[in-house]
Parts: C-alpha cells; structure tokens; sequence
C-alpha cells in the first residue's frame, strides 16, 4: 500500500461528502480571519461577543411580551449603565489600590527579608545565609522586570488613548445595531453558505445553547465570585480588597490554575499586612472557603448543561487557545474545545448517521 493510496482513502473517508468540504473551508477562513485581521477587527469581535451575550437577555424579554426594539433599548441601557459604573466607581478604585500596592512594595520588599532573615536565625540547618541572598537577588531581578513592564506599558498606552477612544465610540455603536438587526444580520450570513447544509445546522444546534450558556455562566460567575471575595477581604480589613477581588474573580476563567495563582498574592497580602496571626489564618481558610464554594456549588448549578471535558482537554485548550488569542482565547478556550470535540464527533460518523437516518425514513415510508 502505497503513501498516495493512503492518503486518498484518508480523504475518501473523510471529504467525500461535499457539505464536509464546505465546512472545511468555512471553518479555516473562520479562523484565518481571527489570526491575521483579528487586531485590525477588534472592535467588531469585541462588540460581536458583546451582543451574543446580550442576545439572551433580549430574547427574555421577548418571551414576556416586550416588543423587539424596546427589549434592545432596554438591554442596551443596562449594559451602557455596566459601562459608565464600572468606568467612574470600579477601575478608579482599582487603579488607586495599584498605585498604593506599588509604592508600599518597597516596604513589604524589607519586610519579606526580615522574615528570611527570621527563619535563618530560628533554622540556620535549613535556611543558609547564601540561600537568603539568592531568595533576594531573585526576588530583586523579578521587581525590577516587574517595573520595567510596568513603564513599558504605561509608556506604550499613550499612544492607545486613541484606540480606547474608538472603542468606546464603536463598540456601544454596534452592539446596538447587531442587536436591533440580528435576524437580518444573520439572514445575510446564511444565506452566503450553500442551502444544503444539514451537518453545519446540526453541529450549530449543538453549540449554540452550550457556548451562550457558559460564556454568559462565566460572566455570571466572576461578577459573584469577585463580589464575595470583595465583601470577605473588606469584612477582614485586608488592604487592596477591590484589587485582590478582581484577581480573584478573574481567576476563574482559567480552571485548575487559575484558583493556585489568585492564592499566591492574596496570602502574600495578608502575611504581609497582618503577620503569622490568627487573622491571617482567617483570611486564608474564607478564601479557601470561596473557592470551595464556587468549585462544588455555584460551577454546577451555572454550567449543569455543559458538556463533560477531560481535565487535561481543558489545560490544553486554555495554553493552546490562550497563546494564539490572548485573553479571549482563554475565556473561550473550553467553548472551542467543546466545538472541536463536537465537530469530531461528527465527522465523519455524523455524515454516516445522516445518511443512515435518511435511509431508515425512506423505508418507514415505503
């Protein structure tokens, strides 16, 4: 058996349907359009994510009577309301507890060596003082690489007040038409793929429910895991409480890892501001607390339609979907794995069970 022969019966197998075809080329244009124009269509993704969010609410409202175009003025108010207090409350508290967590580093910089310094008096077996040294030399490069990016990116975000500028203009802009025009803006779509297209339809069918309920799941989930968070660590007087919340609460887009790396600078904040003490116990067991909560009871009841993904598929989707696509890739990282389990689930036995399907009601018909 030839390498050519081979490789034909590979493609017998798997594009000898011309829909199967088709929806190859759809989906490598699809994504060809993301990886090459995705920076210069930024706004339109952004605004596009934005209104498939905001569709269910819109769709809610119909459902109870609401004409169309006043559900979309409505909904498109409370997102505009979401944007104007999160512009003039949230992030202006945020950025004043960076500001302050940046000047205090120095101070908790000389307070972690006192602590070193601490442990090598209590363990000097244990803890040497070479071994301090390479801690704070380490511990040194790591701050001032820290600082560097810090001013690399405040330097290169004074050219993007023009960008952000855009964004504010366009993207309210057109998530408002996306909504208000979404039969027809998809209409249009459709009618740009061929009209037979039996596995495309089905394979949507599929996606669409798991993909909007849990990219509105996940919304849902950091708005009350950061909310909690916020109440706990303000509750305690733990400073930078907004700060650490936002971590906290954006730690749950990236599973498994994400809650490991959120502990790190809420312990580091605690120790540092209230010591090896009964509080800092405190705070450590109610943030364990949290994440348990969220892992065994709020997860299950947001995404008790989602579709089960191995661990490890997971991961995977999260390094591989994040390193093309950044923030977007990893907060949609399970949906297009759960797209790419879907799409080999049926190809090509989807095709095969079509036609079996089809066959079996031509003979009940007979």
């Amino acid at each position: 058996m030839t390498l050519r022969s081979v490789f034909k019966g590979w493609v017998e197998h798997y594009f000898s349907d011309e829909e199967a075809v088709i929806l190859l080329v759809v989906l490598v244009l699809g994504f060809a359009i993301v990886i090459w124009l995705g920076r210069m269509l930024a706004p339109f993704f952004t605004s596009l994510v934005i209104a498939f969010l905001l569709q269910g609410a819109v769709s809610w409202l119909e459902r109870r009577g609401i004409p169309h175009l006043l559900a979309v003025i409505l909904i498109f108010l409370g997102f505009i309301g979401i944007l104007l207090a999160m512009a003039f409350i949230v992030m202006p508290l945020i950025w004043n507890q960076l500001v302050s967590l940046v000047q205090e580093t120095p101070r908790m910089f000389a307070s972690g060596q006192e602590l070193l310094d601490d442990l090598q008096a209590r363990y000097p077996n244990l803890v040497t003082p070479d071994q301090i040294q390479d801690w704070i030399g380490a511990a040194g490069r790591e701050l001032t690489q820290v600082g560097q990016r810090a001013l690399t990116l405040s330097l290169a975000s004074l050219g993007n007040v023009l960008a952000l500028i855009i964004y504010l203009v366009l993207v309210p802009i057109l998530v408002f038409f996306m909504l208000k025009d979404s039969d027809r803006l998809v209409g249009f779509m459709l009618s740009l793929l061929p009209q037979k297209r039996t596995l495309m339809t089905r394979i949507w069918q599929e996606m669409d429910d798991q993909i909007a309920n849990y990219v509105r799941g996940k919304f849902v989930e950091i708005i009350i895991v950061g909310s909690v968070a916020f109440l706990t660590f303000a509750f305690f007087g733990l400073p930078y409480s907004a700060l650490l919340a936002l971590s906290v609460g954006l730690s749950v887009l990236v599973p498994y890892i994400g809650a490991a790396v959120a502990t790190l600078p809420v312990a580091a904040v605690a120790g540092f501001h209230f010591g090896i003490s009964d509080q800092f116990f405190y705070v450590v067991v109610a943030y364990g607390v949290i994440q348990a909560l969220d892992g065994n009871v709020l997860v299950p009841i947001l995404f008790s339609e989602a579709v089960n993904l191995h661990p490890v598929s997971i991961i995977l989707a999260v390094l591989f979907f994040g390193g093309i696509w950044g923030f977007w890739g990893i907060f949609f990282a399970i949906p297009l794995a759960t797209l790419l389990k879907a799409l080999v689930q049926a190809w090509p036995r989807g095709i095969k069970g079509h036609s079996e399907h089809q066959a079996v009601e031509v003979l009940s018909e007979e």
